[in-house]
């Protein structure tokens, strides 16, 4: 059923779901070149920009730490949990998005307007649970976000330095910090519909360089492949590919830009296949080709050869980065508007200027942490496994608890699972794995590992896991009378440096 107010705005009846379909959102036929150009580029909301989002927010500087990963778990293991985490990420996105048309359909039954207005993850759980749960959601999934938007500034400065090391990286990270604070401008999740679809293919274009790079370069000599060695080391890999599949924390705002939210349903778990068909060839050959000698090259570009493909893999992932800061930031924008009372303002200019704020701590903690690989594994296991496992696993069931509520869900739970009993033993599941093994040990071995890196490099390092510079060679003094043997030989250096490896 489809009615139109005196307004322009098309109200559209699905089935027990409200839509709302407005000037700024709908799907309209354009009048003119300009509005013919942003339909095609610029404004975004079907099921195709959804999976592009998803997809490609996925997976992004990850891509390169996962043969690392693949260092710490094994081959076997790598490729396990990278199935298994790629399913219950799915399976959890899913969760996310009923609760998301669950609590959009109560509100518009009570008449409620979101034309001007982003619904979000704390805003979800606030309808539906309590102001307690909007309190723990909203902490948890802030700081993930924010930290999310700090590795992409750390990954950045790490990639460029491959191409460039006339500069640290932190010097770059100064420089990629102001970059990627011009996200202010992009208005919403509508307007990323270009951004997704050349953000996929730069990150298939990186993962299938990895792969063909890996194959052609063949095993290093004496390589060895001696994962899982240490429990540290093993629950640190398994907790990175935990983040890797966590990236759902920006569904709520992906469906909100959506014409037709209640079409999401697979559309995570789709993305998740594609994905896998970059992260297991990738990370597999890698591994292969190198085996222990990840185990202190955190970025897989570092082993590579420079060549123009592995430049423009470089170049390709320093772009997708700007796009997944901005993905990870937007979220955060709109918290940090709605708390100043500018959400709603009409001026981008105005809302730009506002969302500056935000910017700087992210920058600041980039320089404090450059940690690129370890600082995945931390963010994993410390707010992944609550954000978007253990939270959503929870607040399903709690919003599901009484007969009445099950009974009147616009979403049933899927044949394949066992309907509610089924939905709610998988729920089960999730959340006593992910709270035993991703946080628990997880947050042991992540923690173990980062506090290590602190201690070997320290906070504000101006280049991590650079390597160490050259030492001019020795002029020796030729030999004469006065001059002996010894003197003429150079003197051990008082501090030998250490090894440190690339990054």
């Amino acid at each position: 059923m489809v009615s139109e107010d005196k307004a322009g705005v098309e109200t559209v009846m699905a089935g027990n779901y409200v839509e709302m379909e407005t000037a700024e959102g709908g799907e309209k036929k354009p009048k003119g070149i300009k509005d013919r150009f942003s339909s095609l580029f610029w404004h975004g909301g079907s099921v195709y920009d959804a999976w592009f989002s998803c997809a490609s927010n996925q997976v992004a500087q990850v891509l390169l730490t996962l043969p690392y990963s693949f260092s710490q778990l094994g081959m076997a293991s790598g490729i396990a949990f990278q199935l298994f985490y790629g399913l219950m990420g799915s399976w959890t996105a899913y969760l996310i998005s009923v609760l998301y048309v669950e609590y959009r359909t109560r509100k518009e039954r009570e008449k409620a307007d979101f034309r001007n207005h982003v619904i979000q993850w704390f805003e979800v759980l606030d309808g539906l649970l309590g102001k307690h749960w909007r309190n723990v959601g909203l902490a948890f999934n802030c700081t993930f976000l924010l930290f999310g938007s700090v590795i992409q500034l750390i990954a950045c400065a790490s990639n460029i330095y491959y191409i460039n090391d006339n500069l640290d990286k932190r010097t770059w990270t100064y420089i990629f910090g102001a970059c990627c604070a011009t996200t202010v401008f992009i208005p919403s999740f509508h307007n990323y519909r270009i951004w997704s679809f050349l953000g996929l293919i730069m990150t298939t274009y990186t993962a299938w360089y990895l792969t063909i790079a890996s194959l052609l370069h063949g095993q290093v000599e004496g390589v060895k492949h001696s994962g899982p060695a240490k429990m540290v080391l093993y629950f640190t890999g398994a907790t990175n590919i935990l983040y890797t599949f966590g990236g759902h924390a920006v569904t709520v705002e992906i469906m909100h830009a959506m014409w037709k939210p209640q079409k999401f349903k697979a559309i995570y778990l789709l993305a998740t296949l594609y994905v896998l068909t970059l992260t297991l060839p990738s990370a597999s050959a890698v591994y292969w080709a190198f085996g222990d000698m990840l185990l202190n090259h955190s970025n897989a570009f570092s082993l590579l050869p420079r060549s123009p493909f592995r430049d423009m893999a470089v170049i390709l992932m320093l772009i997708h980065q700007f796009i997944t800061f901005g993905f990870a930031c937007t979220p955060l924008y709109f918290v940090w508007e709605k708390a100043i009372g500018m959400h709603e303002c009409r001026s981008m200019c105005k809302r730009a200027a506002a969302r500056l704020p935000v910017v700087v701590p992210i920058w600041f903690l980039a320089i404090i942490f450059p940690f690129f690989g370890p600082i995945n594994s931390t963010v994993g296991s410390l707010l992944v496994s609550f954000t978007v496992y253990i939270i959503p696993a929870l607040a399903y069931m709690f919003t599901f608890k009484s007969s009445a509520s099950r009974e009147n869900a616009v979403e049933q739970p899927p044949k394949f699972v066992g309907r509610w009993v089924g939905a709610y033993t998988v729920n089960a599941f999730v959340v006593g794995w992910v709270l035993v093994v991703g946080f628990g040990f997880g947050g042991w071995a992540s923690l173990t590992n980062f506090i290590h890196q602190i201690d070997t490099f320290g906070l504000f390092t101006k280049c991590y896991q650079c390597p160490p510079p050259a030492l001019p060679s020795p002029v020796l003094a030729p030999f004469n009378s006065t001059t002996s043997a010894a003197a003429a030989s150079p003197s051990p250096l008082p501090h030998p440096i250490p090894h440190l490896g690339r990054n």
